[in-house]
């Protein structure tokens, strides 16, 4: 890992790699979690099964205006986009809930005990199982129903796509009627016109005694030819003011959550509110695609829906504007239309008080008469092709396929939901993986020891899962060797010692760290007396499979005497002192001189006094006898206790001035890395390959005894040698 130099915001990519493969095992058992549970909760959920039904919608013409030609139908997105919401609305739905029951039928789905009211029929039908999409630059609208019964699915599929394409062509012949039962009207009325006019002019006839006058003659001068031009103009404004009276009328008419629907056909042809209409049609894809994937708080979801409303908001503006532009519109065509006949009949009266003011009623009721039937027969004209255009058959909508039960479900996918498991639960193993390092205290490298506790590091000791036994590897045995040199040089030369190694908490692996030290000590050649001075919690008689008592605790209460107490030989240049067999029996401060007495005796002994000590932290015992030793060692176990537990013992220590000699680490396992790399891998020199060649080069000695004094000497360079 990397040295407590380096910050964790500074890490590597090759610590992070470290980081996993250190962490392997937990993010391969919360990978597997994952998945399993994610196949578990896939086979529990209910299947979906998939129908569609394909229709293909076409624009229609535009309504039926008076005096304009109708165009031809094109692609239009956004037109498209409008048919998306008629076929999820309410219009559609509520006929095809109550034409398949499904009040009752989708009451079981959520739990209901009776029929579902329409409203939530409708939503869950909206929410849950319908989904119309259309491909890009495409007419082609493809009805998507879910539904947990196959048959359910195809039914409502084609159910929805029935009432959608009779509504459509409802709506399509109604606007027809529309158009031409206001022509009918417009003709009623115009006939009424043409026959009053008639009268009027056979009444003149008779009143003015003119029964043989021609009504096609035409007087040259100048007056009358300007009264025939007036004439003409109000005609030709009367016939702009009815149209434009009639846009106005029909456009007042219509409710106004409907008047956005007219804006691409061409009732509406205003450049900036088509403009707004495309905005606003974006802005809604924009909040239907967030809704599908974003919850209702999500910022961008709530800016989306406040940029819909605000160009709303603006849409309504400019056709509420536009309703007043046509209203201004036909009351400019009115106003036009009385000034002109005001301008004409003044004209009239000057005509009157002329000299032939006799024959001027007569002509202009007889030019009244022309025009008036000229207009009804464009509007007689206008009706019939309107009523040939509405007998020809208009598709605008067409059903392609017809929705089949599906054989296989298609939700959930087993695949889908495997792949996104297998992706969700790696970033999430790595994630708890980078966590627990990022909150983890302990110590994980050599240079954090140094740096925390300003202690030089006497040895690491690998993760063994067995203690090493007799006929070990040497490259198993190196790390203690490396222990055993480094704790020689420590302490003073050629002169015996009494130490403790002892650690921060339990079960860090000190005792048997310990034994196995005490053990390659003499077989270095060193007298060495191996005391378990855990009295509460006696380990070191197992490790040696020798008895516990007698032992320390009755050697401490005089009970006993110190060869009594001894076991000798439990290995070459080994003797162990076990814990003792005294119930209720801790080491305090009045054994205190008698075991100072006990030490000083095993001096004349021995050249090593290892003491087995219990936790430092907690037990008061590990006080009382490093206080009568003379260096203590401090066990710390690779990523086991938090660094603040060993700088307590640390501080426990050092408040008794007792010589801390230095630290030794603990089960470091071979994938930690960084500098723990550089005392793991280093032992294997010493395997058995490298034994062996070193002792084809030595002299005929046995192969034991060569290789263990050659160890000796390197290990203790300034310790004489054994005579």
């Amino acid at each position: 890992m990397a040295t407590s130099t380096a910050s964790k915001d500074s890490a590597t990519l090759g610590e992070f790699l470290l980081l996993l493969r250190q962490r392997l095992a937990l993010i391969v058992v919360i990978m597997a979690l994952v998945i399993v549970t994610t196949i578990a909760v896939t086979a529990f959920l209910p299947r979906w099964y998939l129908s569609t039904t394909k229709v293909r919608v076409e624009k229609p013409e535009g309504e039926v205006k008076l005096f304009q030609a109708q165009t031809n139908s094109y692609y239009d997105p956004y037109f498209l986009q409008d048919q998306f919401k008629i076929m999820q609305s309410e219009k559609v739905l509520y006929p095809v809930i109550a034409n398949l029951s499904l009040n009752a039928r989708l009451a079981p789905l959520l739990g209901a005990t009776g029929p579902l009211p329409t409203g939530i029929t409708y939503r869950y039908l909206v929410d849950k199982m319908l989904r119309v999409e259309s491909q890009r630059s495409s007419s082609l609208i493809d009805i998507n129903v879910y539904a947990q019964d196959p048959r359910l699915a195809a039914a409502i599929a084609n159910d929805i796509a029935r009432v959608y394409s009779d509504d459509r062509i409802t709506l399509a012949t109604s606007e027809q009627r529309e158009g031409l039962e206001h022509l009918r009207k417009e003709l009623t009325a115009q006939e009424d016109v043409v026959t009053r006019q008639r009268d009027a002019v056979e009444k003149l006839r008779k009143d003015l005694n003119i029964s043989g006058v021609d009504l096609n003659a035409r007087y040259s001068d100048m007056e009358i030819e300007t009264l025939r031009q007036m004439q003409n103009s109000l005609i030709a404004l009367s016939v702009d003011a009815i149209g434009r009276k009639t846009r106005w009328e029909r456009f007042r008419g219509i409710p106004f959550e409907e008047r956005v629907s007219l804006v691409n056909s061409e009732l509406i042809q205003d450049g900036n509110i088509q403009n707004l209409l495309q905005a606003y049609l974006l802005s809604e894809q924009t909040v239907i695609k967030l809704q599908a994937r974003l919850g209702a708080a999500h910022p961008d979801l709530v800016s989306a829906v406040e940029n819909r409303a605000k160009i709303k908001e603006q849409l309504d503006a400019q056709l509420r504007g536009y309703e007043s532009a046509l209203e201004i519109s036909y009351k400019e065509a009115e106003a036009r239309v009385a000034e002109l006949k005001r301008q004409l009949g003044q004209a009239k009266v000057d005509q009157i008080l002329s000299a032939r003011d006799r024959m001027r009623p007569f002509e202009e009721a007889a030019q009244k008469l022309e025009d008036e039937t000229r207009l009804l027969t464009t509007l007689k004209l206008t009706l019939r092709q309107r009523e040939i255009d509405f007998q020809v058959p208009k598709r605008t909508i067409e059903i392609l396929n017809t929705a089949e039960p599906a054989i296989a479900p298609s939700r959930p996918s087993f695949v889908l939901n495997t792949i996104f498991a297998v992706v969700f639960g790696a970033v999430f193993a790595v994630g708890v993986a980078v966590l627990l390092e990022y909150f983890d205290t302990s110590f994980r490298s050599v240079a954090d020891v140094e740096t925390r506790l300003k202690l030089p590091v006497l040895g690491v000791i690998p993760f063994h899962r067995d203690a090493p036994g007799p006929d070990a590897d040497p490259a198993e045995l190196e790390p203690y060797r490396v222990l055993h040199t480094n704790l020689n040089l420590a302490l003073k030369a050629g002169q015996p010692a009494s130490l403790v190694i002892f650690s921060a908490g339990p079960g860090e692996g000190k005792s048997t760290t310990l034994h196995q030290l005490a053990r390659l000590m003499a077989l270095g050649g060193e007298r060495v007396v191996l005391i378990d001075s855990d009295l509460r919690r006696p380990s070191q008689h197992r490790l040696a499979d020798r008895p516990k008592s007698p032992g320390l605790s009755e050697l401490l209460l005089g009970q006993k005497d110190l060869n009594a107490v001894t076991q000798k030989a439990i290995a070459p240049n080994l003797d162990f002192i076990p814990s003792g067999d005294v119930p209720g029996f801790t080491l305090g401060l009045l054994h205190l001189n008698r075991l100072k007495e006990i030490i000083a005796e095993l001096r004349g002994r021995y050249d090593k006094i290892i003491f087995d000590s219990p936790p430092i932290i907690g037990v008061s015992d590990a006080s009382v006898l490093a206080s009568a030793l003379d260096g203590a060692v401090l066990l710390i176990q690779y990523r086991r206790n938090p660094q603040s537990m060993v700088l307590r013992a640390q501080q426990i220590v050092t408040s008794l001035q007792i010589p801390l000699l230095g630290v030794v680490l603990n089960q470091v396992p071979p994938s930690a890395g960084g500098d723990y790399g550089y005392y793991t891998h280093n032992y294997a020199y010493y395997g058995e390959s490298g034994g062996k060649r070193r002792r084809s080069a030595k002299s005929p000695a046995t192969p034991a005894a060569s290789g263990q004094t050659e160890r000796l000497v390197l290990d203790d360079p300034g310790r004489p040698e054994k005579k």
